[in-house]
């Protein structure tokens, strides 16, 4: 029960961060853009509706 499993070469670990850094700003990218996306959609005039 004591083994140690797989283990990762200090090469794999830096891959796996740049991946998981790339995954994350894509992801953040995407949400930009939907937001963007939704103000455009709902127009200049959604800032002067009734409440």
């Amino acid at each position: 029960m004591g083994e140690p499993g797989i283990v990762l070469t200090e090469e794999q670990k830096r891959r796996r961060r740049m991946r998981s850094i790339a995954i994350g700003l894509a992801l953040a990218g995407l949400v930009v853009l939907l937001y963007l996306v939704t103000i455009v959609r709902m127009g200049p005039d959604i800032m002067e509706r009734p409440l």
